[in-house]
Formats: C-alpha cells, structure tokens, sequence
C-alpha cells in the first residue's frame, strides 16, 4: 500500500497514512478535526542507492574468484570479462 502525505490547511498538522490507491482521501484533520485535511504531492520516499556502488560483479553467475588463478576453466569466468 502506498504512503500518503497529508496536511491540514487550519492547524498546518502533517501527517503520514497509508492507503489503498482505490480508497477515498481523508479530509478529516486527525488533531484538530476541521474538514481541511488535504493530500500533499511530496518528493520523499523515492529511490535510493546506498553503498559503495552497483557493479555486474556484485551478482555473477559464477561461483569462481577471478584473483585465484586457475580457479576457473579459460574463458568462463563472469568476472573476467
């Protein structure tokens, strides 16, 4: 289910709910309860990539250690290439 941001046009309440795509949005303020409940357009929660970085040795298929010589037959190894 996605997470909707919401914000109350009175108080100025910010509030996280979530929600079915197919359900109808609150316009009720959870805190001071006034009718001014409205749905707010956020960049938050986007995609994120942590670390040191992706490369395609992070998830090859083979199971040998291209610094191991010898370890995989000539021109199998993924991590060779």
């Amino acid at each position: 289910m996605p997470t909707y941001q919401y914000r109350c046009a009175k108080c100025g309440h910010e509030q996280e709910i979530f929600q079915r795509m197919s359900d109808d949005p609150i316009v009720t303020c959870t805190k001071c309860g006034e009718a001014s409940f409205e749905r707010v357009i956020s960049a938050e929660g986007g995609f994120m990539l942590k670390g040191s970085g992706f490369y395609k040795t992070d998830y090859s298929k083979g199971s040998c250690d291209s610094s191991a010589s010898g370890s995989c037959p000539t021109g199998t190894c993924p991590l060779a290439q």
